[in-house]
C-alpha cells in the first residue's frame, strides 16, 4: 500500500504543470463553524462547486473498487461519524485490515494522514485505499479507465477540470475537495468555551472539562491540546500508548516506525482529534476499546507497558465519578457539519 501512495504522489508531482489539472469551476468558501480555525485549502486545488460535487459522487461510489462493492464511504460512513463502527475495517471480498478506520471529519486540518502519517495531504491519501489489495483493490489505471467509460463521469470531470484527458490526479483532487467540506464544530463545548454560553454544558461536562485541562490531574492536554492553542484537540504528533500489544507483550503493529525507521517511533500512532469522538467508536488504532469509558480507564491505568511507551503516559488517580465526568466532556465535543454553499 505504501508503494501505491508513493507512486500516486509522484504522478501528482509529474503532472503538476499539465493543462487541465487545476479546477476550473466556481470557487466556493466553506465558513468554519464556531471553534474551528479557517479551513486550509491548497492553492493548486481550490474548492469549487464542481470538484466538491464530483468528489462526493466518487466518495460514495463502490465502482472505485475492483468488484464494485466497496466505496470510500464503506469505511467512512456519515452514520458512523465518517468511520465504520468496526474494530478494524473490512475491504473487498470481506478482507479484514489491521487498523481501525480513522474519521474523515476535520481531516482537512490534519498535519499528516493515516494512523502512521504516511500521506502528507488529503490528495495523497485519496489514492491509497483505491489500489490497496485489502481495501478497494482497483489498480489506479483501471480506476481511471473505468471512470472514462462512464458518460456521466466524463461530463462531471469536464465541468470540474476542463476537456483534457481524465487522470488519477483529478480523482485525487476531487475526493480531497469533498473531504475538505466534511468539517464539524459548534459543539456544546464550542458554544460554552468560545461562544460564552454557560448553559451549553452540563455540570458533569464542566467538571470533566476541568479535569481534562488539568495537567496535574489527568494530563490529557499533553497530547490532546485544547483551547485557543489547538481547537482540534490533538498535537498532530505520534505517541506509543501501549495499545496493540499481544499476549506476550510484543507490538503487533509498528506504526510510525514503518515509515521513519526511527527506533523511538516503534508502536507510535497519530494522536486523533477528539472532536465528534463519541460518534466514532471503537477506539485506538486497532479498535480494541469499545467505549469512551474504556478509553478513560485505559489512560487512567497508564496505558500498556512496553519499551517505547511515551513518557507522558502515566497512571492517573481518578475516581469513578471523575471518569464519568471526563466521558461527559468528551461527549460535549460532538458538533455540527459545516454548511456547503
Amino acid at each position: 500500500m505504501r508503494l501505491t501512495v508513493i507512486l500516486a504522489a509522484l504522478l501528482l508531482a509529474a503532472c503538476g504543470e499539465q493543462a487541465g489539472e487545476r479546477p476550473i469551476g466556481k470557487k466556493i468558501e466553506i465558513v468554519a463553524p464556531l471553534g474551528l480555525p479557517a479551513l486550509p485549502v491548497p492553492e493548486d486545488n481550490p474548492l469549487t462547486a464542481e470538484t466538491v460535487a464530483l468528489g462526493k459522487k466518487l466518495f460514495f461510489d463502490p465502482r472505485l473498487s475492483g468488484d464494485s462493492t466497496v466505496s470510500c464511504a464503506s469505511c467512512h460512513s456519515p452514520e458512523h461519524g465518517f468511520s465504520d463502527g468496526r474494530k478494524t475495517s473490512m475491504g473487498m471480498k470481506q478482507q479484514i485490515g489491521m487498523r481501525n478506520a480513522p474519521t474523515v471529519l476535520n481531516a482537512a486540518y490534519n498535519r499528516r494522514q493515516f494512523w502512521d502519517g504516511r500521506a502528507a495531504t488529503l490528495e495523497e491519501q485519496a489514492a491509497g485505499p483505491i489500489a490497496n489489495p485489502i481495501e478497494m483493490s482497483l489498480p489506479h489505471g483501471d480506476c481511471v479507465d473505468r471512470l472514462k467509460g462512464d458518460a456521466d463521469y466524463k461530463t462531471l470531470f469536464a465541468k470540474a477540470f476542463g476537456e483534457g484527458e481524465m487522470q488519477l490526479v483529478h480523482v485525487q483532487r476531487a475526493i480531497a475537495a469533498y473531504e475538505r467540506t466534511v468539517i464539524s464544530g459548534n459543539s456544546p463545548f464550542d458554544r460554552y468555551f468560545y461562544g460564552g454560553d454557560k448553559t451549553a454544558l452540563s455540570l458533569a461536562a464542566v467538571r470533566g472539562m476541568a479535569i481534562f485541562m488539568d495537567r496535574d490531574k489527568a494530563n490529557c492536554t499533553a497530547c490532546h491540546l485544547a483551547g485557543p492553542k489547538s481547537a482540534l484537540f490533538t498535537d498532530g504528533l505520534f505517541h506509543n500508548l501501549g495499545a496493540g500489544l499481544n499476549a506476550e507483550g510484543e507490538l503487533t503493529d509498528l506504526g510510525r516506525y514503518s515509515e521513519t525507521k526511527h527506533e523511538a517511533d516503534k508502536g507510535a500512532f497519530k494522536t486523533p482529534s477528539l472532536r465528534n469522538v463519541a460518534q466514532s467508536a471503537p477506539y485506538m488504532h486497532d479498535g480494541r476499546l469499545k467505549t469512551l469509558r474504556e478509553v478513560v480507564d485505559f489512560y487512567a491505568g497508564g496505558g500498556s507497558s512496553n519499551p517505547h511507551l511515551d513518557a507522558q503516559i502515566k497512571p492517573l488517580s481518578l475516581t469513578g465519578l471523575e471518569r464519568e465526568d471526563l466521558v461527559a466532556f468528551l461527549e460535549s465535543l460532538t458538533g455540527e457539519l459545516a454548511r456547503v454553499p
